[in-house]
């Protein structure tokens, strides 16, 4: 019984944290969607005002990019892109993806075939500790990268 009310508890503050964000964003570099493959997007979805997290959430995947993953940028096999979902040129990406909100995703695309990994849970859980956050990204984008 007590798992089931921290469990209520901690989505309710999830979505406390996905709703109040009222931060100014640093300016960051937008980029449009282009039909790639054998390639993974790492897409960072986000609102006009953004809390704290929201921003260490996209600092802490660029680091973590410029960091273990200069080469795959350079050659185009990772692309990171910020996506601000309040612009009406971004709507139709975040509709695909579900984002109302900030959220984290890989789209893994090899052979034609998308497959996107939702990192939301994850980012918000884990961004505010850079330490952390930058070692299970890493993680996963070596995973992802197995699959191209």
């Amino acid at each position: 019984m007590q798992s089931l009310v921290f469990k209520n508890i901690l989505l309710i503050i999830l979505g406390l944290m996905l709703f109040s964000c009222s931060q100014k964003a640093p300016k960051t570099k937008e980029a449009g969607i282009k039909k790639l493959t054998n390639v993974i997007e790492v897409i960072d979805f986000y609102t006009t005002h953004r809390c704290v997290t929201c921003i260490d959430i996209e600092n802490n995947t660029k680091y973590t990019l410029d960091t273990y993953f200069k080469r795959e940028v350079a050659s185009h096999k990772i692309v990171y892109l910020t996506l601000n979902i309040d612009k009406k040129e971004n709507y139709k990406i975040a509709e695909k993806f579900q984002a109302i909100g900030s959220a984290l995703f890989l789209n893994v695309i090899s052979k034609g075939k998308e497959t996107p990994i939702n990192l939301t849970d994850f980012a918000f859980l884990k961004g505010s500790d850079k330490d952390i956050f930058v070692k299970e990204l890493k993680s996963k984008i070596d995973d992802a990268l197995k699959k191209l």
